[in-house]
């Protein structure tokens, strides 16, 4: 059976995609002209030409990157209808394994913008309410928000999700109104429409490359936006791109009439943002942008959770434990990264202290992120045997212009840019060292075929000198090939302690690239005896083993396959369910002769994994029927066949 995850296209589904999409770039507002006034040379005047040209590159920016690249380009590569740089990832693996690399340092660089986005959002917005109260301090107030926000994330955000529409399309229309106010006094600012401004401004300017990496900042949101393609669907977030896309562009345009008809209130630190609503006004602006503030920091997490999910079942991060608070599809909780994220998030605001100070390290790892996207996008366009006369100069053309924010954004580097350097950096290598300790592991892996032992586990099963280890016994096997099975099993099952059961199961899970599937296959080596399940999931579906397994055994028991009750006659008589036992075999590291390099992948893999979430929480089993086990690991084999996969969550 396949489960479909399709989100309607209408009224609810709009709301939903603006509350959900658009928090990070929606909220931009908030501290790119800031930005861009601090780019001006020392004793500089912010005059017409310079304002027409800055807001002509955001203008160019949001249409080529955000509206051109993401929204009409990147969201046709979708997998399934779910979006973001690891989905697309897992659409071209198969044939380009190599790839990971990419998608690695994609993903790890955008796990590392999670962590300056809440923060920067949260303090640009108090900041507005201190410069109300200047009594007010900002950094504990900023705190206090990032701790509230990340403490109520166990609890689901089903409720609090309902009214982020509503909040955000009442941001967005004040967005546009505030902009249109600002316009009132200087219309003239409209021929920032020309991109002649913005090349006059950058080829002019002697700080062209500081403007450049602060008018990036106006689309830090598009691969956000890319990864929330599952949750919003693509035609919700094409047609309400086109409103916040307007409100966004008049915002920046009023922003600009502010400062040009007001030089004279130009001081360092101030921000038009605010300074440009009427002073009646000030109050519901600050507690608006408070508000989408929250809004963006709670997608941002949201998508984090989204991201090490998708890690964990391609095999790029450490099994962690995840949590449902809700039953909403695709919501879900994972304490560690929520920890974490926290943590670095408050470090981050202290160490930096105010917004200002964060602009130089934001920005850059979501252009690294950017450009990886890029780099997948041509592999799938040629995958996908799109026309070479297109993919190549599309791909050159925003790899270029990714190139010169990127370059922009290196400017930042040693003025902060590289906190999230090294929080991506560190996460990439837990990555890399996760996915390649996996492979040397699986090398030392033996499939050796199961019809030779079936006779003979069917002896052991009919010796009553042997004890009865359980009415019915699981293992979970990685053998793809339904004739075959690990070594492992065969020296738990006959020559470690000879295990009797009324029944056995071997259970081969597959984790789909399809979100939302579940399907499986039964085959039958000994008819109500011993079967093997081969079960498929959806990477959003969830590793949970012993329900699965239950709820396939039951439906193969109304179809008379198998006997589920109890073999002892007390209980069989009242028809009471036997008892289940599950199997975990875990493998040592005993005396292998290993490469250096190898050795030390995999010594700091298993070091790793000794922090990660046990083998009986990650299958989702209960404790107490469960046995764990270990063997050791045996001398490398030869590198597997391209067809056999390597499985998605650790089970060794």
């Amino acid at each position: 059976m396949k489960s479909e995850h399709k989100v309607p296209f209408g009224l609810m589904g709009l709301f939903l995609a603006i509350g959900i999409v658009y928090g990070d770039i929606g909220t931009s507002p908030l501290y790119v002209m800031k930005a861009i006034l601090g780019g001006l040379p020392e004793g500089g005047k912010a005059n017409p030409e310079y304002i027409y040209g800055a807001i002509s590159c955001i203008i160019w920016t949001l249409t080529l990157q955000t509206t051109v690249k993401y929204v009409l380009i990147t969201l046709r590569a979708d997998n399934h209808g779910e979006g973001g740089i690891l989905s697309l990832y897992a659409l071209i693996r198969k044939n380009y394994r190599w790839a990971y690399l990419i998608a690695a340092i994609g993903a790890s660089t955008l796990l590392a913008d999670g962590v300056i986005t809440p923060a920067i959002t949260v303090i640009s917005a108090v900041e507005g309410l201190n410069a109300l109260q200047p009594s007010l301090p900002i950094l504990p107030i900023t705190i206090a928000i990032l701790i509230v926000l990340f403490f109520i994330q166990p609890l689901g955000t089903s409720r609090l999700g309902k009214s982020f529409g509503g909040i955000m399309f009442l941001w967005f229309t004040m967005l546009g109104i505030l902009g249109v106010y600002g316009l009132l006094f200087y219309p003239q600012v409209f021929a920032a429409f020309n991109p002649v401004y913005a090349v006059r401004l950058l080829q002019a300017s002697p700080n062209a490359m500081i403007i450049l990496g602060a008018v990036f900042l106006c689309t830090t949101g598009a691969e956000a936006l890319y990864s929330d393609l599952g949750h919003c669907g693509l035609n919700n977030i094409r047609i309400s791109w086109i409103y916040v896309k307007a409100t966004l562009i008049l915002n920046y345009l009023g922003q600009g009439a502010w400062i040009i008809t007001h030089p004279n209130m130009l001081v360092e630190g101030v921000n038009p943002f605010f300074s440009m609503m009427p002073e009646w006004f000030s109050f519901i602006g600050v507690a608006m942008a408070t508000f989408a503030a929250i809004i963006a920091s709670q997608a941002l997490i949201s998508g984090s959770f989204t991201i090490i999910s998708e890690a964990i079942s391609l095999d790029l991060w450490p099994n962690i434990h995840i949590k449902y608070p809700t039953e909403i599809k695709g919501q879900m909780y994972i304490p560690l990264v929520n920890f974490t994220l926290l943590v670095l998030c408050i470090a981050v605001v202290v160490f930096f202290s105010s917004s200002s100070n964060m602009e130089a390290a934001y920005g850059l790892a979501i252009t690294i992120t950017m450009m990886m996207t890029t780099a997948l996008l041509f592999i799938y366009l040629y995958n996908s045997q799109k026309p070479l006369w297109f993919s190549i100069p599309v791909t050159l053309f925003f790899i270029t212009l990714e190139g010169g924010f990127f370059t922009a954004n290196m400017l930042k580097f040693i003025h902060g840019g590289y906190v999230t350097i090294i929080i991506a950096g560190g996460l990439f290598f837990i990555m890399y060292v996760w996915y390649n300790g996996r492979r040397i592991k699986n090398r030392s892996v033996s499939y050796i075929p199961i019809a030779k032992y079936i006779s003979q586990i069917e002896k052991i099963s009919n010796d009553k000198e042997v004890p009865k280890f359980a009415t019915h016994l699981v293992y979970v096997t990685r053998a793809k090939y339904p004739d075959e099975m690990e070594s492992k099993i065969v020296q738990s099952l006959i020559n470690k302690q000879p295990k009797r059961a009324d029944t056995y199961w071997f259970v081969y899970l597959t984790r789909s690239d399809d979100p939302f599937e579940f399907n499986y296959e039964v085959k039958t080596f000994i008819p109500g005896k011993i079967f093997r399940l081969n079960i498929r999931a959806g990477f959003k579906m969830g590793i949970h083993i012993d329900t699965y397994v239950r709820r396939i055994c039951k439906e193969m028991e109304k179809k008379g396959e198998v006997d589920l009750t109890s073999r002892y006659p007390s209980l069989k008589e009242a028809n009471i369910e036997g008892d289940w036992r599950f199997v975990v075999v875990e493998r040592i590291v005993r005396n292998l002769d290993l490469p250096t390099k190898s050795k030390a992948i995999l010594s700091i893999y298993y070091g790793i994994k000794k922090f990660t979430t046990s083998d009986t929480q990650i299958l989702d089993l209960d404790p107490s029927v469960v046995t764990v086990e270990y063997v050791p690991l045996k001398n490398l084999r030869p590198a597997p066949r391209k067809d056999q996969p390597y499985f998605s969550y650790e089970e060794e």
